[in-house]
């Protein structure tokens, strides 16, 4: 006998893709925050 799946299980399969994806974009958005005030600090000052 089959039973559908409990909507607990499928909160929480939601819930741990969520939490997956926002680790996961923290981090790129931090790779991507840390290029350009490298490239910003590197530029030459003009006199």
């Amino acid at each position: 006998m089959k039973r559908k799946p409990d909507l607990l299980w499928v909160l929480v399969i939601i819930f741990g893709l969520g939490v997956v994806t926002t680790g996961y974009t923290q981090s790129f958005w931090e790779r991507q925050a840390d290029a350009p005030v490298g490239i910003v600090d590197a530029t030459p000052q003009q006199p």
